[in-house]
């Protein structure tokens, strides 16, 4: 990858001025990181080209292209972030610097088993950068994807640092995203240099295993797509691999059997809508015998990273056994790309909403609005607050679930959460009055926690009023920062109610 390759990539996707824009920065970061070389001899610039490269195949905005290419320069060359905002714009030098404390947050990590950095303040630039813009993040993933890919010019132990890390961390904070494609691209790169006997292993018995089964779904797909057209249903019907990593996992749950795995190739189906994912799934069902117990609706209920297709796995007459997704355009490039699909930057450009650290809280789809909540905690670690490390886990890194309001409103929380934690993410009074909450309908305890796809009612008392007892029955920091507020409003309403009291008292015993 060279300037001329990267400007000739981004021409079709960028203005004029844009284009005028990337070539300076390319310019910029050449003469920044000049007599520099990579660990294959390489001048460094490929490094930071091959980032700008991906993010432009992500569809990414131009400040972040032009991120990805000044993403190193403060760290490791004399450029200021003075200088890159004088010459590329605040939001550049905002995103150069966010990636630049990731990177320092992650050196700080001295235990790769507890994805948590050691000392508050790393902790705070960590979620700072990622909590006012998720962008930072994104770089960071393309950043780390190239660097997995020449991994081979490393020494062995810091092979497997990077590896692991990549698996640990990187790959799931791509998960948390919706980037389905990036954490299989950075899992099996990261899988290959962990265990390579064990991947090349799986790799072979994976190609062994297609080559008797593709003929016969070739056959399999024919007859689908014969049938939608007989139903004049428009569809694109392609097949689907499982990674060598998602197959070492699955293989790992079954005892090693792979006559157990049923999804080692898949037949994908998109459509143009929802109502014809639903037309599709009946057409299947009909031609062959569905395994009930395999079919899987995450089109009515997502996963939580936001993931939305139907499965169902069927028989075939020939008793083959073949698993289906069907999913619209749109619910596939999400599957795909996750949040850098259809990247919600490109809407807000024009707006008066687009404020720099506030646009990501105003319109993140209800999967992800964790990533709103980092600032929350962010703000707290800044001003000096406990959090437990418990804390921390459940609200950065924990998983995620969706539970619904009686009128259908998505809310995202970690797993774990309870009832509390649901009515303070509503709203701080709904969490005040709470008195009792019923959930699918039934009476549902405060300690109880919450399931994916529950629907919580909260029932409110103007009466009722928070307790200390409450704290023990939330699991969120922002439960957790906003009862604590209420009770300490609370207990000043008291000791002011209080004090006029005895100055009333003392006043009467004067007047007589």
């Amino acid at each position: 990858m060279n300037k001329r390759e990267l400007l000739h990539r981004a021409a079709p996707h960028y203005s004029e001025n844009q284009q005028l824009e990337l070539a300076h920065a390319i310019d910029f970061a050449t003469s920044a990181h000049e007599g520099q070389k990579r660990r294959s001899g390489e001048p460094y610039i490929i490094h930071p080209l091959a980032v700008a490269d991906t993010l432009v195949e992500w569809g990414m905005d131009i400040d972040t292209v032009i991120a990805g290419i000044l993403h190193d320069t403060v760290e490791d060359t004399d450029a200021t972030l003075e200088t890159i905002e004088n010459l590329f714009g605040r939001d550049v030098a905002f995103l150069v610097d966010g990636v630049t404390k990731v990177s320092q947050a992650r050196a700080g990590m001295r235990n790769l088993e507890s994805y948590l950095p050691q000392t508050k303040d790393n902790l705070s630039k960590l979620l700072i950068a990622v909590g006012q813009d998720v962008r930072v993040i994104i770089i960071k993933l393309a950043d780390r994807l190239h660097n997995l890919s020449t991994l081979q010019h490393m020494n062995r132990e810091k092979q497997l640092k990077i590896a692991r890390e990549s698996l640990e961390v990187f790959a799931p904070m791509a998960d948390k995203l919706g980037m389905g494609r990036v954490r299989m691209q950075i899992e099996e790169l990261a899988f290959s240099y962990i265990d390579p006997t064990e991947f090349k292993r799986l790799e072979n018995m994976m190609k062994k295993r297609l080559g008797k089964s593709t003929r016969k779904l070739g056959a399999v797909r024919q007859d689908v797509e014969r049938e939608l057209k007989k139903q004049n249903i428009e569809a694109e019907v392609n097949g689907r691999v499982k990674s060598i990593y998602s197959l070492y996992k699955k293989l790992k749950k079954v005892d090693g059997n792979i006559d157990d795995i049923y999804d080692l190739m898949a037949l994908r189906i998109i459509v143009k809508d929802k109502e014809e994912c639903y037309k599709v799934l009946g057409i299947l069902h009909s031609m062959y015998q569905p395994m009930i117990s395999r079919i899987k609706d995450y089109i009515g209920i997502p996963k939580p990273n936001g993931y939305q297709s139907l499965h169902t796995t069927v028989i075939t007459p020939s008793k083959q056994i073949v698993e289906f997704q069907i999913r619209t355009r749109d619910m596939h490039e999400y599957a795909e790309r996750g949040l850098a699909a259809g990247f919600h930057y490109h809407e807000q450009k024009d707006t008066k909403n687009y404020i720099r650290g506030r646009s990501t809280a105003a319109s993140l789809p209800t999967q992800l609005q964790w990533i709103t909540q980092l600032q929350e905690i962010a703000a707290r670690l800044g001003s000096g607050d406990d959090i437990s490390q418990d804390e921390l886990n459940i609200d950065l890194f924990g998983n995620r679930i969706f539970v619904y309001s009686p009128k259908g409103d998505i809310y995202n929380l970690p797993e774990g959460a309870l009832p509390l934690d649901f009515a303070f993410m509503v709203h701080s009074d709904i969490g005040r009055h709470a008195y009792s909450f019923r959930v699918n309908g039934n009476i549902h305890s405060f300690d109880k926690p919450l399931q994916n796809g529950d629907v919580v009612e909260v029932v409110t008392r103007k009466l009722s009023m928070p307790k200390q007892a409450w704290l023990d029955l939330v699991k969120t920091g922002h439960a957790r920062e906003k009862l604590r507020s209420q009770l300490k409003k609370m207990e000043l309403i008291e000791t002011l109610t209080g004090a006029a009291n005895i100055i009333r008292q003392k006043t009467l015993r004067r007047k007589k």
